[in-house]
């Protein structure tokens, strides 16, 4: 990670870590890059953000910054974040800006870069940037040279619900309930369930009011548990959780158990394998994945590669080993050949066309799927980036992890590592039991206390 740019572009709690200023210096650094590499030519960057309160203000900033360097801005307003960077490419826009704090609360934001080719940037384009921030940029442009604002009067956003809606290959019968998170979905998926399946009795969509500050409250992939209850009690078929930019989904079946993105992605490669579709015999998860995962990939003859936490980090070895299908625990679900990014409701309508094409219901496709016990709580930090360097690398705990490895034998582990957007320390534990599981979780997290 570096200074501003963690695992998923730039974030903070606006005002504090993340400021206007910053935003305006990060938009004058990306237009500068552009305007250099274009030379004659004036660069264009889309834009777009979620349903916070600050993203207003943010998208401001950012604006200001890319025309005083004289690059174009195409504000497209609220849309979720595989939209920016489906379109900075249907566009052919330079890059594209999401300015959204994803499954975070609403007191955060952040920046997240795309280049043309809808790919999140490189390492070695976050450090050019932040050291931009940092040294600044000298511009003196004259009055015609400046950047222009154009605003998007819906049809960028028809045309990403169009690329979804071209996806559905089936059409499912069943009732589906749809949780918003009372973020970027609010804006697209009573559209698209609706016209994927025309029954409105058979649909119900929640959280799809936002107000700028119950973006993720209670609601959404962080906060399930509403649309499980909803589910059950109400007997839903499927429901689907979107985060606040809604490019993550976790499901929901028929009884309400929850559908994780790890058993999203056996479903997936399974029916992928047997159509002749898995590219490079392999799907790419994270270290985070359940190791299940490991084992179902073995039993149905594929690889199965861990990548570092992140959907970069991701793509990059989905990239690198050759695969098009990969994802992470929490719900980011990439398909390389139709996407360059995680697409929550992409995977929505992907999981929609095998339970209408299998017509078994989503408990019975993940029966078989084998799973380890996993527990993975977090501990809060209160100082910065000094106490959370001081924790990992505190020799006990790192004695501690190693001596819980050994005992496990290979039939559990422990792994411990900073959260890349929230000040936290994840302790994640998988064990043969959930009892096994918890009590080894909690011990881990009162050493960390300790230190």
């Amino acid at each position: 990670m570096g200074k501003y740019f963690g695992t998923d572009g730039i974030r903070g709690v606006v005002g504090e870590t993340l400021t206007a200023d910053l935003a305006y210096r990060t938009g004058l650094a990306v237009g500068s890059i552009l305007k250099k590499e274009k030379e004659s030519e004036k660069p264009c960057v889309l834009i777009a953000k979620d349903t916070r309160i600050s993203g207003d203000m943010l998208e401001a900033a950012l604006t200001a910054g890319l025309c005083a360097a004289g690059a174009d801005a195409a504000i497209c307003g609220i849309l979720p974040t595989p939209a920016v960077a489906y379109l900075t490419i249907k566009t052919g826009c330079d890059m594209g800006i999401m300015i959204s704090a994803s499954h975070n609360p609403y007191e955060h934001n952040g920046i997240k870069i795309f280049g043309k080719d809808g790919f999140k940037l490189s390492d070695a384009q976050e450090i050019e940037i932040e050291r931009l921030i940092d040294e600044g940029v000298n511009t003196v442009l004259k009055s015609s040279e400046l950047g222009r604002v154009g605003r998007d009067d819906g049809r960028l956003a028809y045309d990403y619900l169009q690329f979804l809606v071209s996806k559905s290959e089936w059409r499912y019968t069943g009732k589906i309930a749809v949780d918003c998170a009372n973020g970027s979905a609010a804006i697209t998926a009573r559209q698209l369930f609706s016209g994927l399946n025309p029954g409105a009795e058979d649909l119900e969509i929640i959280a799809e009011a936002p107000d700028g500050v119950n973006i993720n409250e209670n609601c959404g992939s962080t906060h399930v548990e509403t649309l499980q209850a909803k589910v059950k009690a109400e007997k839903f078929d499927v429901g689907f959780a979107f985060d606040g930019d809604a490019d993550r989904c976790l499901v929901v079946d028929e009884h309400g158990e929850l559908v994780d993105g790890d058993i999203l992605l056996a479903i997936f490669s399974r029916d992928m394998k047997t159509k002749g579709k898995l590219a490079g015999n392999g799907v790419v998860g994270t270290i985070l994945s359940n190791s299940g995962m490991d084992v179902f990939a073995r039993e149905n003859g594929f690889e199965f590669h861990r990548a570092d936490v992140g959907d970069r980090h991701v793509l990059e070895m989905m990239l690198e080993t050759g695969c098009n299908l990969g994802g992470e625990t929490s719900g980011h679900v990439i398909f390389l050949d139709d996407s360059a990014t995680g697409d929550g409701q992409l995977v929505a309508v992907k999981l929609l066309n095998i339970l209408a094409e299998s017509g078994k219901p989503l408990s019975e496709l993940a029966r078989d799927i084998p799973r380890m016990s996993q527990v993975m709580p977090s501990y809060r930090l209160s100082g910065g980036k000094e106490e959370r360097d001081a924790i990992m690398a505190n020799p006990k705990l790192l004695e501690a992890v190693a001596r819980q490895n050994e005992r496990f034998k290979g039939e559990g582990r422990v792994l411990i590592r900073p959260s890349g957007t929230e000040p936290l320390i994840r302790v994640l534990v998988e064990a043969k039991t959930e009892e096994e599981a918890r009590t080894t979780a909690e011990y881990f997290v009162d050493l960390i206390k300790s230190i």
